[in-house]
């Protein structure tokens, strides 16, 4: 299993200390998390785009490129593109330049996104949310397949055999789809071939499950190579040195954005029983001590099998200090631990 972070690089008032972090520091703090993680061995780092004054990011491609300049091995990624109001010639050019930049480590994680703010701000109309993301979505593996193209577009641009360019170092680029709770997204990545990254923010994570299997059946049934099949989670994660003392640093800045992002939606404010119940054993955080968060990477693992896990840490004003010993952890105690076991229990099957 693959293992690695993912950030929105939040900015944002600390409830309880009311230290601030904002735009410019955030992006420091992120190289410097960027660099630990490859330093660590982490397989992957992923950046979220958003167009909100709460997160620091809304060009992953940009800040992926200087990411280039400070890491050596981790895979760069985006966490994720907001396909349905871009461009896919040029979101293709610029992870282009980001795989050479790297040596050939860039990926493309495409997802319609959590939030809408991007799709007025660009142009696009709402009520073509699928269809955009869709045709989008099929123009992007397109251009990946080789130099020219010929395409004929509704939502997008048509194009008579032209090129693009810069082409990757990669022979192709890496095309990820994020999905959130939507089968037919699920469907559509595995009849593409793609890999699908699975966001759990919420609710039991046994309840998703039955989209992992979705996505199998329907990715051997359109003739894909089961060798390469591949299937990540994505869930909100902290690790302290015991689990009293991450649920304690971790519950402040969590709560103050979901009960923010709460009040968008009507969910009622986030309680601090909610909270920790969300933490136990069956819940959607990742939040303790690394040997819990070992056990709850495993157990999750027993019900999806999935070849790539992504830590969503730094959420909220998360002092830089916390995340980068949750990091550490995540580094030197986690993936570790993880990738021993599930190298063991697969000799074991073999």
């Amino acid at each position: 299993m693959e293992i690695g972070i993912c950030t929105f690089a939040d900015v944002g008032t600390h409830p309880q200390t009311g230290e601030t972090i904002g735009p410019h520091q955030r992006l420091r703090n992120l190289m410097e998390e960027m660099a630990l993680a490859d330093q660590l061995g982490l397989d992957v780092f992923a950046v979220g785009e958003h167009h909100r004054p709460d997160y620091a990011v809304s060009s992953p491609a940009t800040v992926l490129a200087a990411a280039a300049e400070r890491t050596q091995n981790i895979r760069l990624s985006s966490g994720v593109t907001v396909l349905s109001s871009d461009d896919p010639v040029r979101v293709f050019q610029q992870f282009a330049t980001v795989d050479l930049l790297s040596g050939g480590r860039a990926e493309v994680m495409a997802g319609r996104g959590s939030f809408i703010e991007s799709f007025p701000l660009f142009g696009q109309d709402l009520q073509d949310y699928d269809a955009l993301f869709s045709e989008k979505l099929r123009m992007l593996v397109e251009l990946n397949k080789g130099e020219t193209i010929s395409w004929k577009g509704t939502h997008t641009q048509s194009i008579q055999n032209r090129g693009v360019y810069p082409r990757p170092h990669q022979p192709t680029l890496p095309i990820w789809v994020a999905v959130g709770g939507t089968p037919e997204s699920v469907v559509r990545a595995a009849e593409l071939g793609l890999p699908v990254m699975l966001a759990i923010i919420g609710g039991q994570p046994a309840r998703f499950a039955p989209f992992a299997q979705l996505y199998r059946q329907v990715y051997e049934k359109a003739g894909h190579p089961m060798d390469r099949l591949q299937f990540g989670l994505n869930s909100h994660t902290y690790i302290a040195d015991s689990k009293q003392q991450a649920l304690d640093e971790f519950f402040p800045p969590y709560a103050e954005v979901m009960s923010r992002i709460g009040r968008e939606r009507g969910w009622p404010p986030m309680s601090r029983p909610q909270f920790d119940a969300a933490a136990g054993p069956e819940g959607a955080l990742l939040v303790g001590s690394p040997q819990q968060v070992i056990e709850k990477i495993l157990w999750e693992h027993e019900l999806f099998g999935h070849t790539r896990f992504l830590a969503q840490m730094s959420i909220g004003a998360l002092p830089h200090r916390q995340a980068m010993r949750a990091i550490e952890l995540l580094g030197t105690k986690v993936a570790p631990e993880v990738k021993k076991h599930l190298a063991k229990k697969e000799v074991k099957s073999a």
